[in-house]
């Protein structure tokens, strides 16, 4: 063929499958896809909602609260990316006997992790730890917060309920 020459393409390397493989790993899926005390409890003493706006990922948790304001039973629905049940599966995990201070210092810690390289939670919810690398994704980091955020508001609304009717007693 005088005068035309081949067209050859150049391929890029995806870029995609590196962010897939870093952020999704084996762990993180296998979290996932086991999470713990799926469902709705059918009498809670509070129940909290939560959206990220940016992903649409949400987290439906009910809690009962022992005398002493620790979760006593917990389920969660949650309707979210792998990253987002992952963290809902390590709050699974380890929410019974918590505190409302430890689900907010372990939402701090996850924040301040995601936000502004904090090391992240320790103690009970240390595991939380995993998702480190998604602070290198911004758009990711709501989904892996609704789970800990729905969890405080079910915690604040039985310690409201809980109050109102030691008033009307």
């Amino acid at each position: 063929m005088v005068g035309r020459q081949r067209f050859r393409a150049r391929v890029e390397p995806p870029i995609f499958p590196i962010m897939i493989d870093d952020l999704y790993s084996a762990r993180i899926l296998t979290l996932a896809a086991n999470l713990p005390h799926a469902g709705r409890l059918p009498t809670p003493d509070g129940t909290g909602e939560r959206t990220a706006k940016l992903c649409g990922s949400r987290a439906t948790v009910d809690v009962t609260l022992d005398d002493q304001a620790r979760v006593a039973a917990f389920a969660q629905d949650v309707k979210a990316c792998a990253l987002g049940q992952a963290a809902a599966g390590v709050l699974g995990q380890h929410v019974i006997g918590a505190s409302v201070q430890d689900i907010q210092d372990a939402r701090d810690a996850m924040t301040a992790m995601l936000k502004s390289g904090g090391d992240g939670p320790t103690g009970r919810f240390e595991d939380l730890r995993l998702l480190k690398q998604v602070a290198d994704y911004p758009a990711r980091h709501a989904s892996t917060l609704v789970s800990l955020e729905a969890t405080l508001e079910a915690m604040k609304n039985a310690l409201t309920a809980r109050t109102r009717l030691a008033g009307a007693a």
